[in-house]
């Protein structure tokens, strides 16, 4: 019998190198920087040792989060509103109570300070001859301060001309207004129209004034601290 002859297409001579003899240094070097390559890359692909154990800890902490708070429920939520509504409207009462108790005492206050100064310039323009001395007092009695003091000096000088001028000086009060107030202080600006007869002629000729006076509180009192007038 002939032996088979070998096929070309099926099979692949390799060449094995002889016992003791060593490979190409070309054939090593390659394959070397290719192992070298391989190492490097496997060292550079992030490894992520702790991901497993996280997720499995952030999955229990959203089951004991879900279990152990409730979800607020619609009577819940209509009921902190309630309260909500409530804290509000009494805030808000009480801003309001608070607010027309001092528009109270403001005006009861403005009002003592305008009947004081339209009392205050009555007191000082009104004046007769024959009660000179009287009226001088009444001034001093509802003055303070330096107008008081002022007055004094110049008290028995003016009487004395109230009676040689046979003055006599009647008052009328048009209109007063607060225009600055404090608890203990305001100025008030007084309108008044006086009406005079004396030995010169006068004959109760209507004349027109306004006048700022300066109030202060004495003790339980309310008295003029200065006057003037003005145009």
């Amino acid at each position: 019998m002939e032996p088979a002859a070998a096929d070309d297409d099926d099979d692949e001579i390799v060449s094995v190198p002889d016992e003791g003899e060593t490979p190409a240094a070309g054939t090593v070097a390659a394959n070397d920087a290719a192992a070298a390559d391989d190492d490097t890359a496997a060292d550079d692909e992030p490894v992520d040792i702790d991901a497993p154990a996280e997720e499995a800890a952030e999955t229990r902490s959203r089951r004991r989060l879900h279990v152990g708070v409730p979800l607020p429920t619609w009577k819940g939520v209509a009921l902190f509103l309630a309260v909500l509504c409530t804290f509000a409207l009494l805030a808000a009462s009480g801003y309001m109570i608070r607010e027309h108790r001092q528009a109270d005492r403001d005006a009861q206050l403005a009002a003592e300070y305008t009947a004081a100064g339209r009392q205050a310039v009555v007191t000082l323009m009104s004046l007769d001859f024959n009660k000179a001395e009287e009226g001088v007092q009444r001034i001093i009695d509802n003055s303070t301060g330096k107008f008081r003091e002022d007055f004094q000096q110049q008290a028995e000088t003016f009487a004395q001309v109230a009676q040689d001028s046979k003055v006599i000086t009647e008052v009328t009060v048009n209109s007063a207004a607060v225009t600055t107030m404090t608890d203990d202080t305001a100025n008030v600006i007084v309108s008044a129209t006086s009406r005079v007869t004396n030995a010169a002629g006068a004959n109760k000729d209507p004349r027109g004034w306004r006048l700022s006076v300066d109030l202060e509180r004495d003790g339980d009192q309310v008295k003029m601290s200065r006057v003037e007038f003005v145009p």
